[in-house]
């Protein structure tokens, strides 16, 4: 069982040089959306390490059961731990207790810690689980961290911890790549929200990976008005690839995406 303590996320010893956490700004949960290949996991990765590495306690919840994405985020020599997702929602009821013992934490990263099915797991490697148990999660996250960033899946009519989130979210971060395949799948999609207690006004739509040949005026025929644009990083393709998305971005292309993150963190959280 991990011991959490004001200044992070569990217990460590603390070096001569740490600094004391800043103030906590508002908070809350942000659900990551988006269509199939917008980059949802790195991009809901990039803004939950951009608050842990100002010390604010933060979760990524990584909801596919499909391709697992755990073993995506680093290598596994950098986790703490090895427990699932699955776990949690495998029970009759959600604690919060079941929560922190389930949850992977990081060697390098303090504040950062991680809910996502491990590698080899599916669906079905659990029981079935229900909106129940969902919504008994996210409400427990919400006790255990101020800042809770959830990866949803693209596919939520099956999904249901992905649809929960996205409607108990008090953010959501629409993502979309500018091409005619992102148009069909919202329209898709967004009609199956229409009927539960979807609230447009919280959401941000975000054309992503967008190139250096993809002028504005093309962006805004294919999704219309955005309020962020994060730029295609070829260091950031690398690191997906690699499956070190943790490792910081250092090169000059990757600048633009770091701005807009930052920024989209200052709307949606304050920080």
């Amino acid at each position: 069982m991990l011991n959490f303590k004001k200044s992070s996320i569990f217990t460590r010893n603390a070096g001569a040089d740490d600094m004391p956490p800043e103030p906590e700004a508002q908070g809350g949960i942000l659900a990551v959306w988006g269509s199939p290949g917008s980059g949802k996991t790195t991009t809901a990765l990039e803004i939950a390490k951009h608050l842990a590495d100002q010390k604010r306690n933060t979760v990524l919840v990584l909801c596919d059961m499909t391709a697992p994405m755990l073993p995506c985020i680093c290598p596994p020599s950098e986790l703490e731990c090895d427990h699932s997702l699955g776990s949690i929602l495998a029970a009759a009821h959600v604690s919060d207790p079941l929560i922190k013992h389930n949850l992977v934490t990081l060697k390098k990263h303090s504040h950062l810690t991680i809910l996502g099915m491990k590698k080899g797991e599916n669906e079905y490697t659990y029981p079935p689980y229900s909106e129940v148990q969902a919504k008994e999660l996210l409400d427990g996250l919400r006790e255990i961290a101020p800042f809770i960033v959830v990866d949803c899946g693209s596919y939520i009519a099956n999904d249901i911890l992905s649809a929960v989130a996205l409607m108990e979210a008090d953010s959501v971060i629409r993502l979309s790549n500018a091409d005619l395949k992102s148009v069909s799948y919202f329209s898709s999609q967004l009609p199956l929200l229409r009927d539960g207690k979807w609230d447009a006004d919280k959401q941000y739509k975000v054309a992503s990976n967008v190139k250096p040949w993809q002028a504005g005026e093309q962006i805004g025929q294919a999704l219309g008005a955005v309020a962020f644009t994060l730029s295609y990083s070829r260091e950031l393709e690398d690191q997906y690839l690699a499956g070190n998305l943790l490792a910081d971005l250092a090169l000059k292309d990757s600048r633009p995406f770091r701005r807009e993150i930052e920024k989209i963190a200052k709307e949606v959280f304050g920080c």
